[in-house]
């Protein structure tokens, strides 16, 4: 059963439901698009192109504000602050509003998920690689897969986080 994350002023609804894994799934749901469970390269590429007019050093650096307040509880509190600090993006405020709560919704979903060792750790990974190392977003969304989790939890470590 679809639990409601939050709803945007052009009446976007970002939702969690049960996905291929767990019911942790986030679905995006857009006035002129149907519903759909956004990806990994498809935020980090959007925020790569985003960077060009923005610089991908403070978008990391808005991302980093919300990883910092980010736990197993989905909060109001820090959804706010979400649709606050991404109003300084003039046009583009409300598409950043959306992309950095699916992201936020993605920690809250990992720090949730059973078994999940890095939890949280992973989005910061993939928005570091992307945004700061200039890698693509597809091997930013990819490049953890298969890997074991002492790995990446070294690989993060030497990011420092």
């Amino acid at each position: 059963m679809p639990r409601p994350i939050k709803t945007f002023s052009d009446n976007s609804i970002l939702e969690f439901d049960q996905g291929g894994f767990d019911e942790w799934c986030v679905y995006l749901t857009r006035p002129t698009v149907n519903r759909y469970a956004p990806r990994d390269f498809q935020y980090f590429g959007r925020l790569k192109q985003l960077g060009q007019n923005y610089t991908n050093l403070r978008i990391y650096n808005d991302f980093v504000e919300v990883y910092n307040r980010t736990n197993a509880t989905l909060n109001p509190v820090v959804m706010n602050f979400i649709t606050e600090i991404t109003s300084d993006y003039g046009n583009d405020s409300l598409e950043m509003d959306i992309l950095f709560t699916i992201i936020y919704a993605g920690m809250v979903a990992e720090e949730n998920k059973a078994n999940a060792i890095l939890k949280k750790r992973i989005k910061r990974l993939g928005m570091h690689q992307s945004l700061i190392e200039n890698t693509t977003a597809d091997h930013a969304a990819n490049f953890s897969k298969g890997k074991k989790w002492r790995e990446l939890d070294a690989i993060c470590k030497e990011r420092g986080f």
